[in-house]
């Protein structure tokens, strides 16, 4: 009598659990849309980072007043490309020959420091400064690299842009294009040697050769500390003196022409601070003084750049400018990483998984979610101000509905400095989930029927 009514009984539980199953609104409730919201935000030490997405930018009204004679001013972290300072930053101005760091860069990132650049007659017509190249002379393009960044010569940039590009309007293009690759939205190139110019677009758009002073910075910093020839471009714009000579073709060989050059390196703040990197300077009638210039000073790196700081007699300024918004980062900014105060998976709450196929009577799992993680980026330095700190935001589904899958997205971290999103990165579901379905609970019934009546 016992086994029977215990194998009734054993039935009676299969057959329930199946219309259980199968009817809608008897397993867990649950709200698969509503999402997790929660802010925090942490004091330094504590620190956070970015994800390519623009740079943050120091609200100007938290900025010194700092006294500065050039019309346009930026001071920049050339390692995260934040503006730490800003005077009409993104005002557009011609920019001179400080176009010339984006002519040498291009030409060390696409040419052969080995190769003979041949002079044109359009190249030999260029006005002072120049080399004095003669048509139909050839020159080493490394050669042509130290005339161009330590003295500045017009003709050497056309000779280098012909040479790579093949003529100057192309290169225009590529300087152009590169400036946009790298965030230069403001910027536009007509010459390689940043002579005044104007053109006329196609679709009758008018555009003068000119950038502003927060996309002049951010192409220095390109060039020391991202480019794949930072330090071929170190190397030049550091050396003091160059000394080379001109060159005449001869049969298949290049031969001296008789002709030497001596180029001297005229970026005076060289030797006016300590740790003192790289720069650029110019100067034509409608620009003004200008300058671009880096300093780094154990592991930070400061780039200034300055556009309309002064005309003659006022040549000192644009030194003036430099030293006191390099003194202002050093005094003010120290380094700092993401890493300093990134969540971890542990700080995030599970997440409930409904009609979940599980433990037959624990149909609510829960999943840890996991965070993706650009690890080289986390790592990267940034300088922060003493009393600055990182908002942290993260947002995700407060529960789930099962099948979910492995590396399922189910939201997203964010990182805020001065209310501009600085990194943000996803949060994702560890492991597969199958829903309950009614294969499922047939299968789980015959199991449990066995189990329960072998006992």
């Amino acid at each position: 009598m016992f086994q029977k009514k215990r194998y009734f009984l054993s039935i009676f539980f299969c057959l329930l659990f199946l219309i259980l199953c199968s009817l809608p609104g008897i397993l867990p409730e649950h709200a698969a849309g509503d999402a997790l919201n929660t802010s925090v935000s942490f004091d330094l030490p504590r620190t956070l980072s970015e994800p390519r997405v623009p740079s943050a930018v120091i609200d100007p009204s938290v900025q010194p007043s700092l006294t500065l004679y050039a019309k346009s001013a930026v001071l920049m972290d050339a390692e995260s490309g934040r503006i730490l300072y800003e005077k009409n930053g993104y005002e557009i101005l011609p920019m001179a020959s400080t176009t010339k760091i984006m002519t040498c860069i291009l030409a060390l990132e696409n040419g052969d420091l080995n190769d003979y650049a041949e002079v044109s007659s359009y190249a030999s017509g260029m006005p002072k400064v120049h080399l004095g190249a003669r048509s139909g002379e050839f020159f080493r393009l490394e050669d042509l690299l130290y005339s161009l960044m330590l003295e500045s010569h017009n003709d050497s940039a056309v000779i280098i842009a012909e040479h790579i590009a093949g003529s100057t309007g192309e290169f225009a293009d590529m300087m152009n294009r590169k400036a946009r690759k790298i965030g230069c939205d403001n910027t536009f190139f007509i010459t390689p040697n940043g002579l005044d110019a104007v053109s006329t677009s196609t679709d009758g758009q008018t555009h003068i050769h000119s950038t502003t002073a927060a996309d002049l910075a951010r192409i220095m910093s390109y060039c020391i500390t991202s480019s794949p020839k930072k330090e071929e471009f170190l190397t030049i714009t550091r050396t003091a003196s160059h000394s080379f000579t001109g060159f005449q073709k001869s049969g298949e060989d290049y031969v001296s022409d008789g002709r030497t050059f001596t180029c001297n390196n005229h970026n005076a703040f060289l030797s006016m601070m300590e740790g003192a990197l790289s720069g650029k300077t110019g100067f034509t009638a409608n620009a003004g003084y200008c300058y671009v210039g880096s300093l780094r000073q154990e592991d930070r790196t400061f780039v200034v750049a300055l556009l309309a700081c002064g005309w003659p007699n006022n040549k000192s300024y644009k030194w003036s400018d430099t030293k006191k918004l390099m003194s202002y980062g050093l005094e003010n900014y120290a380094t700092h990483t993401l890493q300093e105060a990134l969540l971890s998976s542990s700080d995030l709450p599970p997440v409930p998984v409904c009609d979940g196929a599980g433990d037959i009577w624990n149909a609510a799992l829960s999943e840890t979610p996991y965070i993706k993680r650009d690890e080289a980026f986390v790592n990267k330095k940034i300088l922060l101000k003493q009393g600055e700190h990182f908002q942290v935001q993260y947002e995700y589904e407060k529960t789930l509905t099962a099948p979910v899958r492995n590396g399922q997205k189910i939201g997203e971290i964010r990182y805020y400095l001065d209310d501009t999103l600085y990194y943000k990165e996803s949060i994702h579901v560890p492991d597969s989930i199958d829903a309950i379905t009614l294969p499922y609970c047939i299968r789980q019934s015959i199991r449990h029927f066995l189990l329960y009546t072998s006992t």
